[in-house]
């Protein structure tokens, strides 16, 4: 009798000791899924930032280049599909993740030709009002590139989390592995990794 409760005991013991480490086990994969989700958020607040700046580029090179108003209209066009794209990190996919890259990779393309074409204006080039918004936009390239950096290390610690099967066997004792979904890294296109050149010395 008396053994017969020590083996009732230790499985117990081993049950709720399993138990409570499939709970951390989950408890981790919703902390990695809201800090991914949080990381996103990031990199879409940059994008933005840099979207906000570009109406008051455009206001300052129309004053100087009228002459460059198909390239004007191309990155403003540009701006406008770009900010018009929003995605819930919740249900960031691969085909959703690709067209928001395509969108905003049309604004950096649209916006490096107006910069290069912004070479033919010396005075443009000296404008304080120029010069302070060139810093910006470079700054904001900066901001973007670091929060997609650290987007992808937050997927990809939630993915290596979620993937491990052990730890997908403790979250599915707990809970649904449904409510984690493998994320998609962002992937730059070819070429965008490189920080548009603003410098016109």
């Amino acid at each position: 009798m008396k053994q017969g409760l020590i083996i009732i005991g230790v499985l117990v013991l081993i049950i709720g000791g399993f138990y409570m480490w499939a709970i951390g086990a989950y408890d981790t994969a919703v902390i990695l899924q809201e800090q991914s989700e949080q990381t996103w958020a990031d990199v879409q607040a940059d994008y933005q930032r840099r979207a906000d700046l570009i109406p008051n580029l455009v206001s300052t090179v129309k004053g100087y280049a009228e002459h460059e108003k198909e390239t004007l209209e191309a990155v403003v066009e540009a701006r406008a599909k770009a900010t018009s794209m929003t995605i819930d990190p919740s249900n960031l996919n691969a085909e959703t993740l690709q067209k928001f890259q395509a969108a905003q990779g049309e604004l950096s393309g649209a916006l490096s030709r107006l910069l290069v074409s912004v070479e033919r204006y010396p005075d443009l080039k000296a404008n304080e009002n120029f010069l302070s918004l060139q810093a910006q936009l470079e700054g904001s390239e900066n901001r973007i590139t670091t929060s997609r950096k650290r987007y992808n290390e937050s997927v990809t610690a939630y993915n290596a989390h979620i993937r491990r099967k052990l730890k997908s066997f403790a979250i599915s004792v707990v809970g649904s592995l449904e409510e984690f979904p493998k994320k998609e890294l962002f992937q730059a296109a070819a070429g965008s990794d490189v920080v548009p050149s603003v410098s016109f010395e």
